[in-house]
């Protein structure tokens, strides 16, 4: 859809809300993956000191998700500049 017919509108039953025309932020979520990423690292770290009291509240799964946080962020981050460089070879092309 060409940009000068792009909706300014949307109803959805009784409510109209309106579009913006703007552009995304992080076209390719490489960034946005990144800060997600370092700032579940930050928050292991920051916990880290407090392992004796995380382990007797039974509260040690917070460690443990922060750090599935991260690895998720590591593949969320390789699969996002894959997409990226794919959709760069693929504009090169045409």
């Amino acid at each position: 859809m060409p940009h000068d017919e792009r909706k300014t509108e949307h109803k959805i039953g009784n409510r109209t809300y309106m579009i913006a025309d703007v552009e995304p932020l992080d076209g390719d979520g490489i960034r946005t993956v990144q800060v997600g990423a370092a700032l579940w690292v930050i928050s292991f770290l920051g916990l880290l000191p407090f392992y004796g009291s995380l382990a007797e509240t039974g509260r040690v799964w917070w460690l443990w998700t922060c750090w599935a946080g991260f690895a998720l962020g590591l593949f969320g981050y390789d699969w996002a500049r894959r997409r990226r460089n794919r959709r760069t070879r693929q504009t090169r092309r045409h």
